[in-house]
């Protein structure tokens, strides 16, 4: 799969050649976006939504390539600890889902006429859908879940595939959350520092896979940080849809919940399990959510 990637870019046949390859589209995709932002930014209602959309989710990308950062000086990071920082971040996620987007996404459909039992409606079809976006999307793109030593350097580069494409959703709800700060509810900068925090283990369990795998620790980190530039361009699309019309902000923030769920339980915490430190990763899971809980409390209020 590397060797393709790299050779259809007539680029050495390497992971270094797929990496430059993968980059270059991502300088690309990011350029076309923030032209797309500043030609948005010019139609009036734009410009608070996706400045903090690009800020959001600069943030966001940051942190991935922070969380690789601790790689490039420390020997080893024992299996309890990843778990347990996966569990965290899963927390963080659940939490977001819940009082950063679905609880928000209910109120907004509230405040557009809906009564209790039609607001419940449109928020549970927005989270199916989203979800079944999601599982559309795995069964679609080729992936793996459990890399590790004993696998080849395919199912790394698959499981590493698989984690910038699940940045698409976090994205998705920093620019859905941040297009909701002018409405009022103003919790975009709580969704995107949860998610930011959530991508510190991120990146760091991304760039011990490729570690692990036989690459350079240096090289490990740049792929990881590479993977988290998927998230300011999905937040300037997020901010954009919900931008375009209020009606589509209870959807938008519903379908990212029910992205962000599935991810959590179809991803995260099946990893933070795998290797036998259930306990760790399920302290770390509550320890996230009461502080992501906490930072939407105090940033959202």
């Amino acid at each position: 799969m590397v060797a393709k990637v790299a050779q259809l870019h007539f680029l050495p046949a390497s992971p270094v050649g797929a990496l430059r390859a993968l980059s270059g589209w991502l300088i690309v995709l990011t350029g076309l976006a923030l032209l797309i932002a500043q030609l948005a930014g010019k139609l009036e209602g734009f410009d608070q939504a996706m400045d903090g959309a690009i800020a959001g989710g600069a943030m966001a990308a940051a942190a991935t390539a922070l969380g690789a950062l601790p790689l490039l000086v420390m020997r080893r990071i024992s299996a309890g600890a990843q778990g347990m920082l996966l569990g965290f971040g899963a927390g963080v996620m659940l939490a977001a889902s819940v009082f950063s987007l679905l609880l928000p996404a209910f109120a907004a459909a509230q405040e557009q006429g809906m009564g209790d039992t039609g607001a419940a409606m449109l928020v549970a079809v927005g989270l199916a859908v989203g979800a079944a976006l999601l599982l559309g999307m795995d069964r679609a793109l080729p992936h793996n879940h459990a890399p590790d030593g004993s696998r080849s350097s395919t199912a790394v580069w698959l499981f590493v595939f698989a984690i910038a494409v699940h940045n698409i959703p976090e994205g998705l709800a920093i620019g859905v959350a941040a297009g909701m700060n002018g409405t009022g509810a103003g919790n975009g900068d709580a969704v995107a520092t949860g998610i930011s925090l959530q991508n510190v283990p991120e990146g760091l369990i991304v760039a011990i896979a490729l570690v692990t795998a036989g690459y350079s620790r240096l090289f490990a980190f740049a792929v990881a940080a590479v993977t988290g530039l998927m998230e300011p361009i999905a937040a300037i699309a997020g901010s954009m849809m919900v931008s375009v019309s209020a009606a589509i902000l209870p959807w938008g923030l519903a379908g990212a919940a029910g992205a962000m769920l599935f991810v959590v339980s179809h991803e995260i915490i099946p990893e933070s399990h795998r290797r036998g430190h259930e306990t760790l990763a399920t302290g770390g899971l509550m320890v996230g959510f009461i502080a992501m809980m906490m930072m939407d409390t105090v940033l959202g209020g």
